[in-house]
């Protein structure tokens, strides 16, 4: 009997990592769920998911963490050592305050998380397929700051900016080994931590979008699936962004 492909999705308790991993399950994947700490919010998730037919464990792990990590990929080993498994690297933690404010302490959780735990994740990911000769996906979630400078985000820009890179490194390492790796990066995104950036998110953002509205999580899924689909089995190393034309949008003296 052919065993299903497997999703590894980090964050995935928070609001598009909710949505990630349900629209996985979905599609048929078996999941495991990786958050910072266990909590009801988890369970329930892993119990949704497996609704759908499939295999859901939540595991609880510091992925900027080489020793956490390592425990984490013996834990799921059975699971990740499948053809076709995708990896998600959605973990993600920001801090919103001007450069000049910035303690050492915030800028290192945010570089821990985002970037030192995608490679973690990444490395550890790959190492176990190519010990069994299997292929598989990554897709690391970036932003629009991966090459846009946004102003209060440095910790967060840096990181995300550093992503991208990580992602076109990797992809030309792990293509041999039949590995794509992929990133998709956001642009402004209904969730409960954007809606609280400014007095009215929806509005603001939708009106710079040349879409004219703001992106939701499923936009966001939509796009992560596709990158770890069969139809995407040409396409590495490459940066989409889910944005409704949001970043190509360049500073203009009158209305496009």
């Amino acid at each position: 009997m052919n065993m299903r492909s497997t999703a590894i999705i980090t964050g995935a308790a928070g609001g598009i990592g909710s949505v990630l991993s349900l629209a996985a399950a979905k599609e048929g994947r078996d999941v495991v769920l990786v958050d910072l700490s266990e909590s009801e919010t988890l369970t329930q998730l892993v119990r949704e998911c497996e609704s759908h037919g499939v295999k859901a464990v939540g595991l609880a792990a510091d992925i900027g963490d080489p020793v956490a990590v390592e425990a984490l990929f013996e834990q799921c080993a059975e699971m990740v050592l499948r053809d076709g498994s995708l990896l998600i690297n959605n973990a993600a933690a920001q801090t919103w305050k001007p450069m000049l404010e910035l303690t050492h302490n915030e800028w290192e959780r945010v570089i821990r998380t985002n970037l030192t735990g995608t490679f973690l994740m990444s490395q550890h990911f790959a190492k176990q397929l190519i010990g069994a000769e299997k292929k598989g996906a990554i897709v690391n979630i970036g932003s629009g700051c991966n090459h846009m400078a946004f102003p209060s985000l440095v910790d967060y820009s840096a990181s995300k900016g550093g992503v991208e890179m990580l992602t076109r490194v990797s992809s030309l390492e792990l293509g041999p080994y039949g590995i794509r790796v992929n990133c998709v990066a956001p642009g402004a995104i209904a969730t409960d931590r954007t809606s609280g950036e400014t007095a009215d998110y929806t509005a603001s953002w939708s009106a710079l979008t040349p879409l004219g509205r703001i992106g939701t999580p499923e936009d966001v899924a939509k796009a992560v699936l596709y990158l770890g689909s069969d139809g995407a089995a040409f396409i590495s190393g490459q940066t989409l962004g889910v944005d409704g034309g949001l970043f190509s949008r360049a500073i203009w003296p009158q209305e496009y």
